[in-house]
Parts: structure tokens; C-alpha cells; sequence
């Protein structure tokens, strides 16, 4: 058994530490378009093909760059996501939740699990503090630009990346390791050590499936946002979380409290385990 246990704090990205769709930050206004425009035009292509939504924004993405004579490379994506707004303390909560853990015997970890760009996230300035970034990319050329989707992840392919975080796989390709079975005490990061943060309903099988085995789910809201308060409290009443909280990431808000709580709790049913396995 570990001497510590690792705790891994697992983000979507766009609603829950950002307070919008991270293309409305740059992109969008660098093709000429408004957001609704844009992501209407992305819905009427998965509505007319009966396709992805999460390709659909892609393909349309790529389609408005060339148009725009844009090239998206991956440095392009990253100064657009350099300008992506982020929630209060969002910046401040990685060292705030590292020092804690360290503080109390407990190894943290961060992940991103989103629909939306990787590259983007990348670009932006807490992209330092992840263990890895699961979300959407592209596939490039010789001449270093985007010329077709590499990874698609939408609210269900999310859930893959659990059972990776849980078993210590990394690699987005691997889909073999993933699949193999293994014995729960041996497993990296057990499913009760995972605390997933997410603001909406295609957070939903992810929340489900943390809060089904033992781990704890938050819905995260933007409280100026009534629907997207409504959505949470709706989630808390389904009981797809175990909690809910504002957005807000500093050092007195009810996230911290809440989180630290959490981390708390995960250090005493760890030590608890040892005595019950020693003599």
C-alpha cells in the first residue's frame, strides 16, 4: 500500500474553470463571426448530417480559418487560448490545493477532461499545473497546420479518460492497457481519491461514474448565470453530484472549503484501510 494516498482533482474546462467557450475568447472574432452565429452555424452541421457536435465545431473551426486566411497551427491555438478568461482564483487554487495536500500527506494531481481544444488549453496560463490534458486536437502537416481532427471527445468518450486517470495510463491512443484487467489495490488512483469538477449536463456520465464508486462529483456554476445555477441545482437534485458550488476558486470561497474537506476525508478512510490490513 502507498505511504501517501494520490488525489487527483479532475476539470472540465469551458463553464467550469473558465466562464465561457474558450473559441468565444479570440477565435471567434478573429473569423468575423459572434458566438451565437458561429456555434449555430456548428449545430446546423450536426443537425443537417445527423453528426458529432463536438466535429461539427471542429470542421467549422478549420473551415472559417482558411477562409479568414488563418492558419492554425499549434502556436496559433496557443495565443488564442493565452486570452481566455478564468474564474476568480482560478490562477491562485493549484498552489492553494497542492500546499494543502502536501501540508496533510496527500499527493494531488490535476487533469483536464474537456470537449474542448487541447492546443487552446495549452495556450492558457495555468496549462503548467495539469498531470495531462485529455481533450479535443488536431492532426497536422509537414508545414505544422491543422488538417483534420486527431481526438473527438464528447460527453461519453469523457468517461475514458476515468479509467486512465484510475489505472495511471497517459497516452490518449492506448486502448488496450485500459482495457485490461487489474486489481483494485494495485490501481493508481482509486476511484474514491477522484474529485471531479463539472458545470453541465455532458459532465453528466463522468459525475455518475465518480460518484458511483466512491469518489466525489461537484457541480460547479457561474452564480451571474441563472441557468447555468438552475442546471446545478437540477444535478444535485437528480443526484448526479454530491455537491454543488459557485465558481469561485479562492482561498475563502466554499470550493476551497469544500475541497480541503474532501481531501480530509480521502486521509482518513486511507488510514483507516492500513490499520484494517495491519495487525
Amino acid at each position: 500500500m502507498r505511504s501517501r494516498p494520490i488525489v487527483a482533482l479532475i476539470y472540465d474546462f469551458d463553464g467550469t474553470l473558465s466562464p465561457g467557450n474558450m473559441q468565444e475568447f479570440g477565435f471567434i472574432q478573429a473569423i468575423g463571426k459572434k458566438p451565437q452565429e458561429f456555434w449555430q452555424e456548428s449545430d446546423d452541421i450536426a443537425v443537417g448530417q445527423d453528426a458529432s457536435n463536438i466535429l461539427s465545431y471542429m470542421k467549422l473551426m478549420f473551415e472559417e480559418a482558411r477562409k479568414a486566411g488563418i492558419k492554425l497551427r499549434r502556436e496559433d491555438f496557443k495565443r488564442f487560448g493565452a486570452s481566455v478568461e478564468l474564474f476568480d482564483g482560478v490562477r491562485e487554487w493549484f498552489g492553494l490545493i497542492n500546499a494543502y495536500g502536501k501540508k496533510h500527506g496527500v499527493k494531488i494531481e490535476h487533469y483536464i477532461n474537456s470537449s474542448g481544444l487541447a492546443e487552446m488549453i495549452e495556450g492558457t496560463e495555468i496549462a503548467k499545473e495539469f498531470k495531462r490534458i485529455f481533450a479535443c486536437s488536431f492532426i497536422y502537416n509537414k508545414e505544422g497546420e491543422a488538417e483534420w481532427p486527431g481526438v473527438a471527445v464528447d460527453y461519453t468518450a469523457k468517461t475514458q479518460f476515468l479509467f486512465k486517470i484510475n489505472k495511471g495510463i497517459l497516452s490518449i491512443r492506448d486502448n488496450k492497457k485500459v482495457n485490461e484487467s487489474q486489481a483494485e489495490d494495485i490501481k493508481r488512483i482509486p476511484f474514491p481519491h477522484m474529485i471531479y469538477f463539472g458545470d453541465g449536463e455532458t459532465d453528466v456520465p463522468c459525475m455518475k461514474i465518480v460518484k458511483m464508486f466512491g469518489g466525489h462529483s461537484i457541480g460547479v456554476y457561474n452564480p451571474e448565470n441563472k441557468k447555468k445555477v438552475n442546471v446545478a441545482k437540477k444535478l444535485l437534485r437528480q443526484q448526479r453530484v454530491n455537491f454543488i458550488t459557485p465558481a469561485n476558486y479562492t482561498k475563502d470561497s466554499r470550493t476551497y472549503h469544500l475541497v480541503c474537506t474532501i481531501i480530509d476525508k480521502i486521509k482518513i478512510d486511507f488510514e483507516l484501510a492500513k490499520l484494517a490490513k495491519s495487525k
